[in-house]
């Protein structure tokens, strides 16, 4: 065969990628296309912030490949309108792209299949791109999938992911087959002013520094609020400009407990995806129903706006939804903490804080996003579901000294030490000198409210 097309979707890189190592491998012209799907931004998945770092990706992708004698095309509107409209300008004779897990993609995936097929060509679909282990190659007896982590976790480790990749030395992309522009972040607004930098030449840098002077502590520091001692790699992981099969690899050659920390991390991610691709139907409904009756978005509408815009009185609280805002990002602790407690101490449905996040977070990952806030909800595959996370008594225990709070909560910079996790406390000339919300709920109520709706339900 002369002419194969790899269709790029979330794994926007050149190190280790087994559909464009297999495109190369059987053709002697590849085109490597991304096409801005319409269908992502009618889902309103197209947020401002992931538009950013998907135009840095896409830029550094173009500039990879034509460093090899290549370049990327890029296309907008329907993905399967658009790859056939490219397979028929370069007579190819197959479309070779990575697998996904969600309801959409799997779908998008059947209909390239079928409208390939038709015209007597081949879609080729690579498992482990986006994941270590292939989703639904793990399961227990007695189901399609684990909905538990730890044995989940137990198989998983047994496993040896496939060897990695090398990126390509070159990339011959055939003659006359147009390209739109590659997008720009400068063109966007809405973008969070802190927001990361994308692309897997950025996303290799952070991932090397991080393991050259940040991994060996993580263990014993990935919950340090003020100490910022994670990888922050989930936005490459979400883009896919890096491999989670190379960053275990990696891990494991680097040895040790943090190494292994960080595995059982990305064994996380592929326990949602797995768990997912067995029920498409949990990014929207509820795993396991506690058959909540969450207050209304009407009737909890204050308190919603409150925690959104990080004024609730709770500085850790606040602290961390600022930070979202912020970064287009948040630090793990702060995702739990927050999640805990607009479900569980203001009684919101969990899918009113997974809309927000993904209104943001620029790792914004269907499967972690919608199942970690379930987890959190207790209508996902925690096994303590009814568990409330106290505000006030993770402060002290992940922000000791309050750092973390001074930081995205200047207001409460002249506090010191740990009594800037509750301002309330202080009296008189103190109190009013500090332009600071009180609490919009008290914890003993949030808590009592929360035990009699569930023991309703």
């Amino acid at each position: 065969m002369n002419v194969s097309v790899v269709l790029f979707t979330a794994d926007l890189r050149l190190h280790d990628h087994p559909p464009l190592r297999a495109a190369l491998d059987g053709s002697r012209q590849v085109v490597p296309l991304f096409v801005r799907d319409r269908g992502v931004a009618g889902a309103g998945f197209a947020a401002p912030n992931r538009l950013a770092f998907l135009a840095d990706c896409l830029r550094d992708l173009d500039a990879g490949l034509r460093g090899r004698g290549g370049r990327l095309v890029v296309r907008s509107g329907d993905v399967v309108d658009e790859v056939c409209k490219v397979v028929a300008e370069a007579d190819a004779d197959e479309v070779h792209m990575a697998a996904d897990v969600s309801a959409y993609a799997r779908r998008r995936e059947e209909r390239l299949r079928h409208a390939l097929e038709t015209d007597g060509r081949r879609l080729h679909v690579h498992d482990t791109v986006t994941t270590a282990v292939v989703p639904g190659a793990l399961t227990p007896a007695s189901s399609d999938h684990f909905a538990v982590f730890t044995p989940y976790y137990r198989q998983w480790s047994g496993q040896r992911p496939r060897d990695t990749l090398g990126a390509p030395r070159a990339v011959h992309v055939p003659d006359g087959i147009g390209s739109e522009e590659l997008p720009s972040r400068a063109a966007l607004s809405g973008v969070s002013e802190g927001l990361a930098a994308g692309g897997e030449t950025e996303g290799r840098r952070r991932f090397a520094a991080w393991l050259g002077s940040g991994v060996a502590a993580y263990e014993d520091r990935r919950d340090d609020l003020a100490g910022d001692a994670t990888s922050r790699l989930s936005p490459h992981l979400h883009f896919g400009t890096l491999s989670p099969v190379e960053l275990v690899h990696r891990a494991h050659e680097a040895g040790g407990p943090g190494a292994e920390a960080f595995v059982r991390q990305l064994a996380w991610r592929d326990f949602h995806r797995q768990l997912l691709a067995a029920r498409p139907a949990a990014a929207h409904a509820d795993y396991r129903t506690k058959h909540d009756h969450w207050r209304s978005e009407r009737t909890a509408r204050d308190d919603i706006e409150a925690w959104r815009e990080g004024r609730t009185g709770y500085p850790i609280v606040d602290a961390a939804m600022r930070q979202l805002r912020h970064e287009g990002w948040m630090h793990n602790r702060g995702r739990l903490l927050t999640a805990s407690f607009l479900t569980k101490t203001l009684y919101v449905d969990w899918r009113v804080g997974a809309r927000h996040f993904l209104r943001f977070l620029v790792d914004g990952d269907l499967a972690n996003n919608q199942l970690n806030w379930q987890w959190v909800a207790g209508t996902g595959t925690d096994t303590r579901p009814n568990r409330v996370l106290n505000p006030v008594t993770q402060a002290r225990r992940y922000d000791p000294e309050g750092a973390y709070v001074r930081r995205w909560v200047p207001e409460l910079a002249p506090l010191e030490g740990p009594s800037v996790h509750e301002p309330w406390k202080l009296r008189g000339l103190d109190r009013a000198a500090v332009d600071y919300p009180d609490p919009i709920v008290e914890l003993s109520e949030g808590l009592a409210r929360f035990r009699q709706a569930r023991a309703r339900g």
